[in-house]
């Protein structure tokens, strides 16, 4: 699921406040010097790299701020430097996948993190630059037949995902990951972990939950204890299957478009964006629920979403599947129950009917919401660790984050490339960065229920899910070969594909 509330965050933070954990202010003072000075407005001043101007922020910007009654700054810029250097002497920072720039309105922002400055941009027109250091693609957007070719020795590519491993799964592929220098992803072992996108922090899993007494007048009304809201079916964990089976020994409330069985009590309930913003009603509705089934989209280590910290924070138990590392990241060990810890969804069900009878039993899950009930140090660690924040103004997002990061180990590279160079020799030159497979390395999709022998040829979810998971190793093979015998040319990338078909096909 797309982090709409982050993303519509992100915009308005970019086009209202700054964001910098430094304050809106400065930012603005980096621009105007920038803008001061005519020999520093371009990309490049000599050779054979095209002249391109810096962007003012479009006159219109101001019009909106002022009809809102805020004030308009530029996004966050990084946490300032003494970095001296002019802005045609910056390494340049391409946003391939333009839709994620985080500095709306304007096309070219310079960034001053910690080790040094860039400019960061979405504009294509400069992507064969020497001063293009860096490309930076969204995964769900990246595509192995539309990628830049032929890719330059000197630039790195940098891949941020945070999304579902099935909205690209060439990336869950060792020859798909590897294509990247710089990862962030959901997973920790990236470069710049984003594997709690969607918890704000520790008092967004305190609240105080709806008292048992309320919970069990709602089971009185004919209510199930179990909620189940999905309208995003045919996944690939396949979580409907179990679901299914699981409805046959327990009621079930299913309310989305996935095994719908009762409607919502409102008409304004079923707009997506109450979910998504997290509105009054829609939580005060599911909070009397008992038990939330909290099923990810697709199972990988660190994939976690909102379909678990949402229930911890109204004080529902989730009933999860997902991440087979979730026990990492919980308040603690008794919070949330374990769907693979029971050998069938009856095991499941009787366990649910036996803490629906017992009140002492199920509130033992919710002692995590007292003070100090929060046990895990890995996850409250995790937290204070992060550099940046979930909705919160005063920190800057992990998008502006992950592009420091970058523009971080691109000056460094070069100032060893630099140091290489005087040397003669004497010092090494630096090696690249590369993605390992545990960046995201997700398995392959597996039947929500049973085994796969068992499910019958034409099943949508068999002929969707794993026929895109080895089309998406074909592809980002092709790719790599591509890149490897310096290929230019996009057209050709399906005959390298066909290759490695007539390959498999003699292999098995």
């Amino acid at each position: 699921m797309s982090l709409l509330v982050n993303k519509y965050f992100l915009f308005f933070q970019a086009l209202y406040f700054g964001g910098g954990a430094m304050g809106g202010a400065w930012p603005l003072c980096v621009l105007a010097l920038a803008l001061a000075s005519p020999e520093d407005s371009e990309w490049a001043a000599t050779g054979d790299e095209a002249e391109a101007v810096w962007q003012e922020p479009e006159p219109w910007a101001a019009g909106v701020g002022a009809a809102l009654g805020v004030v308009v700054a530029p996004a966050y810029r990084g946490p300032g430097n003494n970095d001296t250097r002019a802005n045609r002497a910056l390494p340049i920072l391409l946003w391939w996948s333009g839709g994620l720039f985080p500095h709306f309105p304007a096309d070219t922002a310079r960034v001053d993190c910690a080790r040094g400055s860039c400019l960061a941009t979405r504009r294509r027109q400069v992507w064969q630059q020497r001063r293009t250091r860096a490309l930076l693609f969204y995964g769900t957007d990246f595509r192995a037949y539309e990628a830049p070719l032929p890719r330059l020795p000197h630039q790195a590519w940098a891949l941020f995902h945070e999304e579902s491993p099935m909205n690209n799964y060439a990336l869950s592929h060792a020859p798909g990951i590897r294509l990247f220098n710089y990862t962030a992803t959901f997973r920790r072992e990236s470069h710049y972990p984003l594997t709690l996108q969607w918890l704000p922090g520790l008092p967004y899993l305190r609240r105080e939950p709806l008292p048992l007494p309320d919970k069990d007048r709602w089971r009185r009304r004919g209510y199930g204890p179990v909620l189940y809201l999905q309208s995003h079916c045919d996944v690939p964990a396949d979580r409907d299957r179990y679901v299914r089976q699981l409805m046959n020994y327990i009621q079930v409330d299913s309310y989305g478009k996935c095994l719908h069985n009762r409607e919502l009590p409102s008409e304004r309930l079923t707009d997506t964006s109450t979910a998504t913003t997290e509105d009054s009603e829609f939580m005060t509705f599911i909070s009397r629920y008992k038990f939330h089934l909290a099923m990810e989209n697709a199972i990988c280590s660190d994939y976690i979403t909102e379909k678990l910290w949402r229930p911890l924070h109204v004080g529902a138990i989730p009933v999860y599947r997902g991440s087979p590392s979730v026990r990492d990241w919980i308040p603690d060990n008794l919070s949330i129950i374990l769907v693979d810890d029971f050998g069938s969804p009856q095991e499941l069900a009787e366990y649910l009917h036996f803490l629906d009878r017992n009140g002492e039993e199920y509130l033992k899950y919710l002692e995590f919401k007292k003070p100090g009930g929060i046990k895990n140090q890995f996850l409250v660690q995790s937290l204070k660790s992060r550099e940046w924040g979930v909705n919160d103004m005063t920190l800057p997002n992990y998008l502006n984050g992950f592009e420091c990061f970058v523009c971080d180990k691109v000056n460094e590279q070069m100032k060893a490339e630099r140091e290489h160079r005087k040397s003669h020799g004497k010092v090494k030159a630096p090696k690249p960065h590369i993605a390992h497979f545990t960046h995201m390395g997700c398995p392959m999709p597996a039947p929500g229920f049973g085994n796969i022998e068992d499910i019958p040829e034409g099943d949508s979810w068999k002929e969707m899910w794993l026929q895109d998971y080895w089309q998406s190793l074909d592809q980002s093979e092709a790719l790599t070969a591509m890149i490897h015998y310096n290929e230019s040319h996009q057209e050709k990338f399906w005959d390298y594909m066909h290759d490695i078909f007539l390959k498999r096909t003699r292999q098995h």
